[in-house]
């Protein structure tokens, strides 16, 4: 876990708060992220690069709250966006335009000529349609669009099948043998200025040779799009670095930025090209911890089942990915260890948060779900009618609500009856 968040005299803490003590105050489940924890993984991201000429753009993708973000703008990060909801984020957070990059594989009409009126760096293309979008937008703007290719490099990271992206068969990218073809025909349009190129192989990777085959692929591309007169000034790799979920989480990373940092300057250091970089996971995760009650224990003749009121609606990632969140009692060996899934409300049996762990816990106690500051709250949704539950940031030895707890009145708020459907008639 990260050493921001540990045990004091038998109480798990982030940084100076009990986070019982914020369950009190706010219920559960929740949410807890710590800001020195996000600020730490950010500085030795930015430092294990700094010799070169990289932007590090955060991937708003893993974690969208606006504290967040605004924590990550004051250190200096710029935005890796997907969406213009997300742009729009950035943008509100304090991140400057020209530290922004938009990715995405369908980006639309209206998103692209946001992004051009706002004057970002570099919209990252992944089509001919999408160049072809972009130029009749650009021109009507009367605007010249800075551009980035997306390349597939076909290389297997050798993560979850559903956090790769890099090989051939994804929709992700033009296979990278096209991007001569590609160079030149956006070289034919008018406002464009395609002068960079892109990848990202996937998600929670802890292979690291995949990042060094990928690597040494876009070198070889840079240098034949030079030799044929193309200009390629800045490459954006991604991100990817994939962290620990389990142990000595920040021991593990620190090795593992090393490493990943030894295999980026074996390959760019005189290649003379701004580098971009997209962490996200990286940089939060093990900021992270969600905060759940016991509900009931429910033994039965195959296994026993603690029931907790958070579900998958809530984080969804042990469903979708088969991910393996550490669980901890937020009160250190308060009972003695059981072996237990631990299930959600949800009315699915994929409803779980973990499966066959050993916790401690009895009807009423807090656990926490280690390694949750990435692709939790972001992924959330109010399936069963479940409203979003809150996100809490922590400084210290202070905590602020940063999204307050929705209410189901809200919920249902959202909705609108038609007159035809009413009693009285009236439209809502």
């Amino acid at each position: 876990m990260s050493a921001d968040i540990r045990y004091v005299n038998g109480a798990l803490q982030v940084e100076g708060v009990a986070l019982a003590d914020i369950a009190t105050q706010v219920g559960t489940p929740f949410y807890a992220y710590s800001a020195a924890t996000i600020q730490r993984r950010f500085a030795a991201f930015h430092a294990a690069l700094a010799d070169l000429d990289a932007l590090i753009c955060f991937a708003l993708k893993a974690n969208g709250n606006q504290a967040v973000l605004s924590l990550l703008a004051q250190a200096g990060a710029g935005a890796e966006v997907v969406s213009e909801g997300e742009l729009r984020r950035a943008l509100a957070a304090g991140i400057a335009p020209e530290k922004i990059v938009f990715s995405g594989v369908g980006k639309s009409a209206g998103e692209v000529a946001f992004a051009l009126e706002q004057g970002i760096l570099c919209l990252n293309v992944e089509s001919l349609s999408e160049l072809q979008m972009i130029s009749d937008i650009a021109t009507r703007l009367g605007v010249t669009a800075r551009l980035s290719v997306r390349i597939n490099p076909d290389v297997d990271p050798k993560t979850h099948a559903k956090l790769t992206t890099g090989k051939s068969g994804t929709k992700f990218g033009i296979a990278w043998d096209q991007a001569l073809d590609f160079f030149a025909t956006a070289r034919a349009l008018p406002n464009i200025s395609l002068t960079g190129i892109d990848t990202h192989i996937g998600s929670q990777i802890t292979n690291l040779p995949a990042f060094d085959a990928a690597f040494a692929r876009l070198v070889e591309l840079v240098h034949a799009l030079r030799a044929a007169g193309h200009v390629v000034d800045h490459m954006d790799l991604g991100g990817g670095l994939g962290v620990a979920y389990q142990g000595d989480s920040e021991g593990e990373e620190t090795v593992r930025l090393a490493q990943y940092a030894t295999i980026f300057h074996k390959h760019f250091t005189d290649l003379d090209c701004r580098m971009i970089l997209e962490p996200g996971r990286f940089i939060v995760a093990n900021a992270g911890v969600f905060v759940t009650r016991v509900l009931h224990l429910k033994p039965t003749p195959e296994k026993t089942y603690v029931v907790v009121d958070g579900a998958m609606n809530d984080l969804i990632r042990p469903t979708m990915y088969d991910a393996h969140h550490a669980v901890l009692p937020l009160c250190e060996e308060a009972t003695a260890p059981i072996t237990a899934d631990i299930v959600g409300p949800v009315c699915e049996p994929g409803d779980f948060l973990a499966k066959g762990r050993k916790v401690a816990c009895a009807q009423g106690d807090l656990l926490a779900l280690m390694g949750a500051g990435a692709y939790g709250a972001v992924l959330s949704s109010t399936y069963n009618a479940r409203p979003l539950v809150p996100e809490v940031l922590v400084h210290g030895a202070d905590f602020d609500v940063v999204r307050p707890r929705q209410s189901i009145e809200a919920l249902i708020a959202q909705d609108r009856v038609p007159a035809w459907l009413r009693a009285d008639g009236k439209a809502e």
